[in-house]
């Protein structure tokens, strides 16, 4: 069985938040969707609220802690990446965009991604169509048709989600599985690999 490595990333704030819930529950659905198409799915979760400080410095010093730098090189590297922001004033939260501020710009290029977000209302649910998409196709990502948006209303029913939600997680990460198969396996980052020529070195960039 071929083996594909999934990057979730979580812009969360609280712990626990209804944002890693809706991560957790399309990694699963993707994991899922792999396994049927008989690939097996490598899934890590990223919090972003656990790396705050370090995705500010790494901002203001050009330079990412190793701690940082692990999660950055997990996510350039995965086969696809699940991301998730809650909403905040009609967009993406702040932590969110900064994390992906301090990849490299071609970083993402080609990279399959699901976009998803979280808010109180589904007023908000238009963020993934006029915040987050425009972004992850200036990062020239692939990003799948299905957007998955999760309201208040949303988290309840037997299984603790409702039947609507269930579907978009369903539809998302079918679509997330299907690039995520078709392409070949991305190689893990090289530790030792010199990520600036000396040209860069030597003029001070």
């Amino acid at each position: 069985m071929t083996t594909r490595r999934i990057a979730v990333v979580s812009a969360g704030l609280s712990q626990p938040s209804s944002t890693r819930l809706l991560a957790d529950r399309l990694a699963q659905a993707v994991r899922d969707d792999l396994m049927t198409r008989g690939v097996e799915a490598e899934v890590t979760v990223h919090e972003l609220r656990e790396h705050a400080h370090d995705i500010t410095n790494a901002m203001l010093t050009g330079f990412a802690p190793t701690g940082l730098q692990a999660v950055i090189d997990d996510v350039v590297s995965a086969d696809g990446l699940v991301v998730v922001t809650p909403i905040f004033t009609a967009s993406y939260s702040g932590l969110f965009k900064s994390f992906f501020d301090v990849l490299e710009k071609d970083a993402l290029a080609g990279k399959p991604v699901l976009i998803a977000a979280t808010a109180g209302t589904a007023r908000h649910s238009l963020a993934l169509e006029h915040a987050l998409r425009p972004m992850f196709a200036y990062l020239r990502a692939v990003v799948v048709p299905t957007a998955v948006f999760a309201a208040s209303e949303d988290w309840g029913g037997v299984d603790g989600i409702s039947g609507a939600l269930q579907a978009r997680v369903h539809r998302g990460g079918a679509e997330l599985a299907e690039l995520v198969a078709a392409r070949a396996s991305s190689a893990p980052a090289d530790p030792f690999a010199l990520t600036t020529s000396f040209e860069d070195m030597l003029a001070g960039r």
